[in-house]
């Protein structure tokens, strides 16, 4: 619960720098245009190249950032702006699912050590204090089996592999919303894409006339919508394969470790075979 409001925090903090640097991107650019002129009245009389390649360097010297914000502004932001909150949402999930998967990824060959010494020196309550006080599905899934330890092995197993599935639906919550922002945002795109087209015939119904200046409007909203929409896609699959990835290998851990935990547990004497009490 405290991680995943320090996320929200950490999130909310960077929507709203994000508007900050920006402004500030746009001071220093504005400035530097500012100092430019300041030096060209202090300094002789240039020569017309030297001034033309000024104003070229001043063009060229347009950041990414103000580049996007433009891009951004020209696609209409009628259709830009659902996509761009696919974005912020989708990397608010993908963000959150990481820093739960990294908090839960421990170092298994440890763990299982510390576990085992504790069940030699102090039995089932020993190991079951080292695995409340480890974070992360592994120790959870050994807390469980070390509850139902005195019923016998059988039942440990089951529950090890109840608790286990369990577990893997928490390290997946909220991949279903990151899955449907994948395919909303060139949906999304696609959509502005269409709709751009209408307007451009409309133009051209209205104006009698093919001519480039006519279409270019719409033509210019329904590719810039297309590269927005598929740009976002394609950088929330990378966290969504990242995610799966992390999820994989967890599970791996997982059902590694729960063998050598029932083996620890039958060696031990803490657990037995079958139902038997004697």
């Amino acid at each position: 619960m405290i991680m995943k409001k320090l996320t929200a925090f950490l999130l909310l903090f960077s929507l709203f720098l994000s508007p900050a640097v920006m402004l500030a991107g746009d001071v220093d650019s504005s400035a530097a245009p500012a100092a430019t002129e300041m030096a060209a009245e202090a300094a002789p009389e240039a020569p017309a190249d030297s001034a033309a390649d000024g104003t070229t360097v001043t063009e060229t010297e347009k950041g990414f950032r103000e580049i996007l914000k433009d891009k951004f502004i020209e696609g209409d932001y009628i259709w830009m702006s659902p996509i761009l909150i696919c974005l912020i949402i989708g990397l608010a999930v993908a963000i959150e699912r990481i820093i739960y998967l990294n908090m839960a990824t421990i170092n298994t060959k440890k763990f299982l050590n510390e576990l085992e010494s504790a069940l030699k020196s102090g039995g089932a309550q020993a190991a079951l204090t080292v695995c409340q006080n480890t974070p992360g599905p592994v120790a959870g899934i050994f807390a469980e089996g070390l509850n139902r330890a005195d019923e016998g092995i059988d039942v440990v197993e089951k529950a090890v592999v109840s608790y286990g599935g369990v577990e893997m639906g928490k390290m997946e919550k909220a991949l279903p919303w990151l899955s449907l922002f994948i395919a909303l945002a060139p949906m999304l795109g696609f959509l502005g894409t269409v709709i751009g087209m209408i307007f451009a015939f409309d133009k051209i119904e209205a104006a009698g006339d093919i001519s480039p200046t006519v279409v270019a409007g719409g033509i210019k909203v329904a590719l810039l919508t297309t590269v927005g929409g598929l740009i976002v896609a394609m950088i929330l699959q990378i966290f969504y394969n990242y995610i799966m990835s992390k999820i994989e290998g967890l599970v791996n851990e997982m059902e590694e470790a729960s063998v050598n935990f029932v083996d620890m547990l039958v060696k031990s004497g803490v657990a037995k075979s079958g139902n038997s009490n004697s």
